[in-house]
């Protein structure tokens, strides 16, 4: 009897052994959810923080290129945007490249002058160009292309730069006909050294900060002012509280879309060339907005009771000159820097 007990026990823990066994190869073999496939790598996702509002030309410009970007790319690149400032500023998102993370920003050569290409900061000097023709002779020539590859070295990688960002004006809540006008006001300027002598040159107290705190600086008289090119002007509102836009056109603003390198360099071949091409496309786009965009936003400020001044830009160029003979920057420049920039032009 006892015998038989013993077999049937031993018969029952090696079925119960054998059912466990079977559940866990059932578990294993599981299929994944609907829609996905073991082998299916999940999307590239790529996040872009800019300062410009919702609706100007650089927004409308981002939305195509996330477009082009997850249409060409068959779904495996996915792109976020986030306008407003809402990943921090360009120096913040900057760290976050140099980090690894796979963040763009807009970005101008004052920017990389700062990260360690100074050369590269003579783009956004005050009155360098004349014609948009002249920046995109820049652009291709050979200087321009060894710019870019010191500042891989350093970090960051230049994705497009045929971007129009705008002709930058100043807004002011006192009037400006001239460049004495200027002297000793308070003109908000992004936080890089290249555009903080740029307008101490033209007599003002330049302040750098971000974009999303003019605002309330303007309020509350921290600040006398600011530049950028009219869209943003207009889209951020600030002729709310400063009245004056003085139409001095200091830069003509070309601008670049910028990642890490090492996030750059962790895509496919072909993910890179989806990358750069899709950017290079929707900033053609993005032109055709800004100068369509400008003259209607001109006319929206005349309407808003804003006096548009209408000055000599030659005597603001001529105030400008001697910001290329400025030791902090002569120190730091390659010998005869104005000069080869110039020549790239032709």
């Amino acid at each position: 009897m006892k015998k038989k007990i013993a077999l049937l026990l031993i018969a029952a823990l090696t079925l119960a052994i054998l059912t466990a066994c079977g559940s866990t190869a059932k578990q294993e073999t599981k299929a994944p959810p609907s829609g996905e496939t073991a082998s299916e790598p999940k999307p590239v996702v790529v996040k872009v923080g800019y300062e410009n509002h919702p609706g100007e030309p650089f927004d409308l410009g981002m939305n195509e290129w996330k477009r082009l970007l997850e249409e060409r790319s068959n779904g495996t690149m996915k792109m976020e945007l986030y306008p407003s400032s809402q990943l921090g500023s360009k120096n913040d998102l900057m760290d976050q490249m140099l980090a690894g993370d796979a963040v763009v920003t807009l970005a101008d050569g004052a920017f990389y002058a700062d990260r360690g290409v100074p050369d590269f900061g003579i783009v956004f000097a005050p009155y360098l160009f004349e014609t948009w023709d002249e920046c995109w002779k820049l652009v291709e020539s050979d200087w321009y292309k060894e710019q870019c590859a010191k500042l891989e070295e350093k970090g960051l990688k230049i994705i497009a730069s045929n971007w129009i960002y705008g002709e930058r004006h100043t807004l002011t809540t006192k009037p400006v006909n001239s460049p004495s006008d200027l002297k000793g006001m308070k003109i908000r300027v992004p936080n890089n050294k290249i555009q903080i002598k740029g307008f101490e040159v033209l007599g003002a107290a330049p302040v750098g900060m971000a974009l999303g705190e003019v605002y309330t600086s303007l309020q509350q008289g921290t600040i006398d002012g600011l530049e950028n090119p009219l869209p943003v002007l207009y889209n951020g509102r600030f002729h709310e509280v400063a009245k004056y836009l003085t139409l001095d056109g200091h830069i003509k603003n070309f601008t670049t879309l910028v990642c890490g390198t090492e996030f750059f360099n962790s895509l496919t071949p072909e993910q890179q060339q989806i990358l750069v091409e899709t950017a290079e496309e929707a900033g053609l786009y993005n032109n055709d907005l800004v100068i369509k965009v400008e003259q209607e936003t001109l006319e929206k400020f005349k309407e808003e009771g804003v006096q548009v001044i209408e000055v000599d830009q030659e005597e603001f160029r001529k105030a400008a000159e001697k910001f290329y003979s400025l030791p902090d920057f002569t120190s730091i420049w390659s010998e005869g820097l104005y000069e080869t920039v110039k020549n790239s032009m032709k």
